[in-house]
């Protein structure tokens, strides 16, 4: 089974024209009435830099390639986690030693989801998709508790 993982991305080709057309003539409002005079000028480079941060920080959303990727085998379960900059992480467990853990209170977010495993001595403990809402994380444990049960089964 191989699982992929990635936030939310909301804005893309022409969802992302709109909303800066959308910002650009809604900037203008303001600005029109005051054609002619020195206020035009300073409402002008605020709502410019307004539109040019607005601009940036979609990008960077878009540039950010966090995701993860779980792949599960009868003998091994390995989780990669790329993070927006760094170097790839990764984690592997046999499938038997591993608890998948789903904390509804108690954790970095709510429903945090952690995986365990490697072995009764094995106490390292990795995060699963974090960045989802807690209702993806929850919906997620559910298939992944079935899907580890069913490698648990004796055949």
């Amino acid at each position: 089974m191989r699982l992929d993982l990635w936030p939310h991305r909301s804005l893309k080709g022409k969802g992302f024209s709109a909303t800066i057309w959308i910002m650009f003539c809604g900037g203008l409002i303001p600005v029109v009435p005051f054609i002619g005079t020195i206020a035009f000028w300073v409402l002008l480079i605020f709502m410019m830099t307004a539109l040019a941060a607005l601009w940036v920080a979609l990008r960077r959303s878009d540039r950010d390639r966090l995701r993860e990727e779980l792949l599960i085998w009868p003998d091994r379960v390995e989780l990669t986690h790329w993070p927006a900059k760094g170097e790839a992480l990764s984690w592997q467990a046999n499938p038997y030693w591993l608890h998948l853990k789903l904390h509804p209170e108690k954790g970095k977010v709510e429903q945090y989801l952690t995986l365990k495993g490697g072995g009764p001595a094995e106490t390292r403990e990795v995060e699963l998709g974090a960045f989802l809402s807690p209702e993806e994380r929850q919906s997620l444990y559910g298939e992944l508790m079935t899907t580890l049960a069913a490698l648990k089964r004796p055949n």
